[in-house]
């Protein structure tokens, strides 16, 4: 009775909370209609709101005709999911339109009326295509190879579907991006489905990336003097790696056709609904001829094959240029733009002498698109300067050739100005020159054998060392102030701190993959969440409850102890499995008492004159039991 109560209240609640929620709600109107259509063929255009409204103000049709309209629909519907309502409310209007003339036109947003606001849709845009052309007995297929068109007179439907292969450009220079898809076109005809027979050519010559197809979406296209329903199977941009006319194989794709029989009519039913049948045809893409134009003469010295269209940013770390002796240098290069981004080079930076260099730290982030692969390329690099005084580091230069302009362009940093003073250990160039032994190394001086720092003498090796080039990491640690020992116990502490974390992982999993040892371990657990249950009933006076509770906690304890299964829990095999347990036989006589009592308290507590101190004494019975034998750890 209580639960009907509740469920009646948060019906309540929620209806009155119904209105509520369907007026929070954003007012959302829109406008649809297909993108394209054909002349003197009638199509429907919608709009749809999502609460209740008046007063729609259609735009100038022109020069669209409304053929019927506006019909208007309403739905709503309502929803429970994990004890939350929603609901939704949808309200249509249907106008069927047709345009007698073709190109391309705009329909203006309408304005309706919702809640006491004016609401506007969305605009369209609408490309009305030419009606189909008449067959004339000369015309068939003439043209166009790729097309295998036939006409609706046609009796063999299979015959209206065809693939050509499209390519954003036939003539092009090394390393410029050319476009291709494979594009179906089908009319008169149902494709059931694509099999996974599939091929694909290599692209020799070629550098391959595939774009993403997603859901495939048809559209309508007049091609060749006919309208299809159109819809692109694979894309991918190519990137030529020579130069001189490159072929690309044919592509084949098989695919299910739904074609209606012209076979005998055997009922009316067969006259009226038509009998369709499927056809598995493979559909060849036709292959195609790429020219390849090399690059031109002239090419910069630190041209490195990218192609395409870049721009260069940079920055100095620090920004002023001044640091100390063994304080890190940072210059950071963004080269971003489209073209064969993942070609693009490193540039180098002719570094002074005196500077110790690590590798650059280079990030890329690009995403291909139809026209190429576009993005950033972020190159970091890091240096150290070894001796203080006054340096240049010469301008960095990124050349690439502009497909657009056909020519070579270089972008070029800003040389920098660096001023590098002496740490806290280093002598000046005054106090130096009072120790004759002493040599101050300026950049007019590096080429000096050695150098005096602090009271040491240390030897400036001209030729590079195995070691004078370090991973970047190293400069990041050298930067963060970590000594080589603190480095390795930072590595090496959580190493063997997820060697101890495996090791017990793996320890806890097998020890709970034995389920017998589970219940085994939490057999004392469950009785005593059991024995609470009972004491909660015996505080309420449930005597049936309490000795139900009492019974489940004892015989559960006993089956998960002694692993005795379920089905084979009984008094012989209890007391069988205890005594070969050595357990001593008055605890084994106490377990026989408990179980006894429990059972025969259920059925003879009504008779009992004083059940509360009864269902007391079995309680506190069961309770030192268990804790026998715990103590006796069987």
């Amino acid at each position: 009775m209580k639960h009907r109560l509740f469920l009646g209240l948060v019906i309540l609640l929620s209806t009155i909370h119904y209105p509520l929620s369907t007026f929070a709600e954003d007012v959302t109107f829109t406008a649809s209609a297909p993108s394209q259509v054909v002349i003197n063929r009638p199509f429907q255009l919608t709009y749809t709101v999502n609460t209740k409204a008046k007063n729609l103000r259609q735009p100038d049709w022109s020069p669209f005709d409304v053929l019927a309209g506006p019909y208007t629909s309403q739905s709503q519907s309502t929803s429970f999911v994990n004890g939350t309502m929603s609901s939704s409310f949808t309200l249509t209007y249907t106008f069927t339109l047709m345009s007698s003339q073709e190109g391309t036109f705009t329909i203006a947003p309408a304005t309706i009326t919702a809640e006491g606001d004016e609401y506007r849709s969305n605009g369209l845009k609408i490309t009305v295509l030419p009606a189909d052309e008449q067959p004339t007995s000369n015309s068939s297929n003439k043209g166009d190879p790729q097309s295998s068109i036939h006409h609706p007179q046609s009796t063999d439907n299979t015959q209206d579907c065809f693939i050509r292969t499209i390519v954003s450009k036939t003539s092009v220079t090394e390393q410029e991006p050319i476009y291709l898809y494979y594009k179906l076109y089908f009319a008169n005809v149902d494709i059931a489905q694509f099999t996974n027979n599939i091929k694909i050519p290599e692209y020799t010559g070629f550098l391959k990336q595939e774009l993403e197809n997603g859901e495939i979406q048809t559209e309508l296209e007049h091609y060749n003097g006919r309208n299809y329903q159109t819809a692109v199977l694979y894309k991918t941009v190519l990137y030529p790696q020579r130069s001189g006319d490159i072929k690309i194989d044919p592509a084949s794709f098989e695919a299910v056709l739904r074609v209606q029989t012209h076979q005998q009519v055997r009922s009316i039913f067969d006259d009226f609904f038509g009998s369709y049948t499927n056809v598995n045809r493979t559909l060849t893409a036709p292959g195609t001829t790429i020219h390849v134009n090399p690059l031109p003469s002239g090419k910069p010295a630190d041209f490195s094959g990218a192609v395409g269209k870049f721009n260069l940013s940079h920055s100095l770390s620090p920004e002023s240029g001044k640091l100390k002796v063994n304080e890190a240098l940072t210059i950071k290069l963004d080269i971003s733009g489209s073209g064969n981004m993942k070609l693009i080079k490193t540039p180098a930076i002719d570094w002074p002498e005196g500077f110790e260099p690590y590798d650059p730290k280079v990030t890329n982030n690009f995403r291909t698109t139809t026209s190429g692969t576009s993005g950033t390329k972020s190159i970091e690099y890091l240096a150290i300067p070894r001796a203080a005084g006054e340096y240049l580091i010469p301008a960095i230069h990124f050349s690439y050739f502009d497909t657009s302009t056909g020519q070579y362009k270089t972008l070029s940093t800003p040389e920098y100005t660096l001023h590098i003073t002496r740490d806290g250990n280093s002598l000046t160039a005054s106090e130096s020159s009072n120790d004759p032994q002493s040599t101050i190394h300026t950049p007019q001086s590096l080429k000096e054998d050695i150098k005096h720092l602090g009271t040491d003498i240390r030897y400036i090796h001209t030729a590079e060392s195995p070691t004078a080039k370090r991973s970047y990491s190293e400069a990041v640690l050298q930067r963060s102030g970590l000594t080589a020992r603190s480095a390795v116990l930072s590595y090496l502490l959580p190493l063997i701190l997820a060697i101890i974390i495996f090791f017990i992982t793996r320890h806890l999993q097998r020890e709970n993959a034995n389920v017998v040892h589970v219940r085994y371990k939490k057999a004392n657990k469950v009785a005593q969440k059991r024995l609470k249950a009972a004491k909660t009933a015996l505080a309420a006076a449930n005597y049936s409850m309490f000795y139900e509770a009492v019974e489940q906690a004892a015989w559960q304890y006993l089956s998960d102890r002694l692993s005795i299964p379920t089905a084979s829990l009984n008094r012989e095999n209890i007391d069988t499995i205890l005594q070969e347990k050595n357990v001593t036989n008055e605890l084994i006589a106490s377990v026989d008492a408990v179980l006894t009592a429990a059972q025969m308290a259920r059925y003879t507590a009504s008779m009992s004159s004083n059940p509360a101190a009864d269902a007391e004494a079995l309680y506190n019975q069961t309770v030192t039991l268990i804790n026998n034998l715990e103590n006796q750890k069987i």
